[in-house]
Parts: C-alpha cells; structure tokens; sequence
C-alpha cells in the first residue's frame, strides 16, 4: 500500500511516513509553487490599485494627520528625487529609473507607490510595451503647512518641522549643485540666473504683502511656463528651480 501511494506523491516526498513534518510541510510547498507558478501577471493598472490615492478631491487641502503622512511622503531625498526626475526628464518606467539612480527595482517601485498614495506620480500604463513594465509620470500638486499649526512638544510638531528643514536642505543641495556647475554653464544661461538678496526694515503688514505677491508670481509664472511648453513642444528648454523665502532676520553671524 506505501508503494502504491507513494506513485501518486511528489518526488520528494516518496518514502516518507505519513507523520513526519517534513513531509508535510515538502508536499505544501510543492503544491503552492505550482499554483503560483501558473498564475498570471496582473496588468499595471491592476497592480498600482492598492496605492491609488484615496481622497481624489482633497489633494493640496490636507490638514490634522493626513498632511502630516503627506509631508512624511514627500520629504524623503529618494522620494523627492525620483520626482523631480519624472518631472524634468518625462514618463520612465520602474527599471529606467532605477538603472537611472543606481537603486534596486524593488526599492523604486515602494517609493513610487507612496508618493502614488499621496498623489505626486501617477502611473502610466499606455507606455508599457507589456505587463512586465510598470511607468510613472510626474503628477504636481501643492503642498503648504506651518509647523506652528501642532502642539508644541507633540510627534505632530516634529514631522512638521523636520519635514520644513528637510525641505532647506534639498533647495540647499540644488544651489550647491549649481554653484558647482555654474561657472561651466553658457554666458546666456548665466545672464539668465539670479540671486538677490534684501534686508530691510518693514512692518508685518508690508512682509506679509511681499510673501502674496512674491508667491502669486512664481504660480502664475509657472503656469505660463507650462502652457507655453504644450503649445510649443519643440523649443529648447531648461529645467529652472525658483526658491524664494520671506523672514524676519537679525544681522547673520559669522
């Protein structure tokens, strides 16, 4: 009768006893992979389902916890990294990146299924030659907060701060990275460039005027930038960071 059963049993587990463990736990084992091994792969669309954002309509509007888990999402270097390079460099897919940045695929694909969550990337299935390419396009969006808004000494509190000294230390990598490269630049792009700087005695009133218009240009600008851009696809173009900051300052120590 052992003879007999042990035709119908995987190689593997031939010979063995009915009790042992082992055999138990090699037979399962054998079973599982042949399932899995005919099971077909999902279709992209299917696969980034799990990160689709959940609130749609109130991308931009968060408040309380929901913008603390946005902002935890956004300032990570990698995350905000690989959004940037969809934004300046176009759709890629998950390998193109990651051959791109020197990442592993698997930690691409994380981190561009959280900024998907919060709704920085979205996928873009129709440039995939097959099931096996997953591609992402930039997806901008706003993000404003003040870290005062949490209760001083909370968890709250402190996401929301280092998330703003996260975000000083990018545009601080950037300036570096241009002040680096810059002098090999053309003459053109140089004129071009600016940093200007101001220390004047103002009322709240009059800093709180500069802030608005200061932000109302830099959106409308942009805005003009990106119309301009679609209406005429084949001009030349530079990826152009503006990085502008209103405060209250003392004379700087050295």
């Amino acid at each position: 009768m052992e003879g007999a059963e042990g035709k119908d049993l995987p190689r593997s587990c031939r010979g063995r006893p009915s009790g042992d463990k082992s055999y138990k736990r090699s037979c399962a084992c054998g079973r599982v992979e042949a399932k899995v091994a005919d099971m077909p792969r999902r279709p992209a669309s299917e696969r980034h389902d799990r990160t689709t954002p959940v609130a749609e309509g109130q991308l931009g509007s968060e408040t309380g916890s929901a913008l603390l888990d946005v902002l935890t999402a956004f300032h990570h270097p990698t995350r905000r990294w690989l959004c940037e390079l969809l934004l300046v460099e176009g759709p890629a897919s998950v390998g193109q990146l990651a051959r791109r940045t020197g990442l592993a695929v698997g930690s691409v694909s994380h981190h561009l299924g959280t900024l998907h969550r919060y709704g920085f990337v979205e996928p873009a299935p129709e440039l995939a030659r097959d099931t096996r390419e997953s591609w992402w396009r930039s997806r901008p969006r706003q993000v404003s907060w003040d870290s005062t808004d949490y209760g001083e000494g909370t968890v709250a509190r402190r996401i929301a701060s280092s998330a703003e000294a996260e975000n000083f230390r990018h545009h601080v990598r950037a300036v570096q990275r241009w002040l680096a490269d810059g002098e090999s630049a053309p003459p053109d792009v140089r004129r071009a460039a600016v940093a200007t700087d101001s220390l004047v005695a103002a009322t709240l009133e009059q800093m709180a005027e500069l802030s608005r218009r200061l932000t109302e240009l830099v959106v409308e600008w942009g805005q003009e930038c990106r119309a301009d851009a679609e209406a005429r696809p084949d001009v030349p173009r530079l990826p152009v960071r503006v990085s502008a900051r209103v405060f209250p300052s003392a004379p700087a120590k050295p």
